[in-house]
This record gives C-alpha cells, structure tokens and sequence, in this order.
C-alpha cells in the first residue's frame, strides 16, 4: 500500500508567495543562483519559474537582469478600475449566496483586525484574507480565479494604502458596512459599498503615491 505525500511548494509558488506578502519588492534583482540557495533547490526550476513569472509581467527585464515589476500610473489607474467592478460582483454575489457561517467569519474577521490599527504591514495582510473570504463567500469559481489575479498584480505596489494615517479605521469601518448588507441579502448595497471601498483606498494610494513624488 502506497502513502501520498505533500507535495513541496514549487519554485513558482514559493516566489510568488515572497513577492505577495513583499519579502521581494518592485524594483529587487531577482538572481537564479541566490533563489536556488535560498530555496534550497536547483536553478533549473528557478530559471523556469523566472520565466513563467516574466510571461506573466510580474517580473522585468533590467538589461540581463530580472526585476519585480512595478506599476506605472496609469497601470495602477486600469487596475482599480477592473479590481472594483470584480470585487463589488463579489460582494453582490455574496449577499445571494453566502451561508450564514461565511458572514459570521466575516463579522468577526473585522472584530479580530481592530487590534491591528497601527500596524500596517499587519493590516495589509489581514485585508487581503477578509477580502479573499468575501471573494469564496460568492461562491463562484471562475470570479475567484480573476479576483485572485488582480490581487496578484497589486503586489506590485510597494506600499498599502493602508499606511496612511487614519486610513486603517476607516477600512475597517467601510469593511463592516460591506458586511451588514451582505448579512443583510442587499446585493445593491454590497455591491456600492465594496466598490465605494476600493475607490477611497484608490484614491488613498494616490495621495500617498503624490507625497512620496514630492518628498523625493
């Protein structure tokens, strides 16, 4: 009898993952020879998994060299616009069809994320799990599966909108709002509300973005 075992992340996933949760920032040198050290695996699937990330614009080419990508302005800008029309499905499909238990974790996701307020980088990670448990909560496959490449993509910003002051209270008041109609079955209302989010931390990000221009 034949035991089935784990299997390891692979190359691909793992630096994905690093680049997610931004161990690796827009604009770092990704080398083969330092991944497959750090990985503990050989170059052959780094290099594939580079290139797999390259076809996907995750990375760039900085003369022979790969970098984690970045977003321009006006890439950003095309961005919000899909990621608020999906998301804002999301939430619609959601009030529909989400059971009782899938609001419950919602509510007390946003209960559990108060204690994270002044901590950014924790926040920043909290709301990627509240908004992927509204993405499952609308029970549709193939909406999670673009929702899932949108979140991707915004890693390649180098900074959460949720670091600007005051911002972090506000999301999770706008967070509960989405909730409540959900919990509610108002699909209208969780539609604007998780849209109306999205646009506020747009805009957020292009104060911060400004600032950032100015400073430097």
């Amino acid at each position: 009898m034949t035991h089935k075992t784990t299997p390891q992340k692979d190359a691909y996933s793992m630096i994905l993952e690093a680049i997610d949760i931004g161990t690796f920032k827009p604009g770092d040198r990704l080398v083969e020879s330092d991944l497959a050290d750090r990985l503990g695996m050989s170059r052959t699937p780094i290099r594939e998994a580079l290139q797999r990330l390259e076809t996907q614009s995750l990375l760039a080419r900085d003369g022979r060299s790969l970098i984690v990508a970045s977003l321009d302005h006006n890439q950003m800008a095309e961005l919000y616009v899909v990621r608020a029309e999906l998301e804002g499905l999301a939430a619609r499909l959601a009030a529909r069809h989400a059971t009782s238990e899938e609001v419950r974790v919602l509510l007390e996701m946003v209960e559990e994320d108060r204690a994270m307020i002044d901590d950014p980088p924790a926040l920043s990670r909290a709301n990627r799990r509240f908004h992927k448990q509204i993405h499952l909560a609308s029970h549709n496959r193939f909406l999670v599966q673009q929702l899932d490449l949108v979140h991707r993509s915004m890693a390649l910003m180098a900074t959460t909108s949720l670091a600007a002051e005051g911002r972090g209270e506000m999301a999770l008041a706008e967070h509960e709002a989405i909730v409540r109609a959900i919990e509610a079955r108002d699909e209208t209302a969780a539609y604007e509300a998780l849209k109306s989010h999205i646009s506020v931390a747009f805009v957020t990000r292009l104060k911060l973005d400004s600032r950032a221009e100015t400073e430097g």
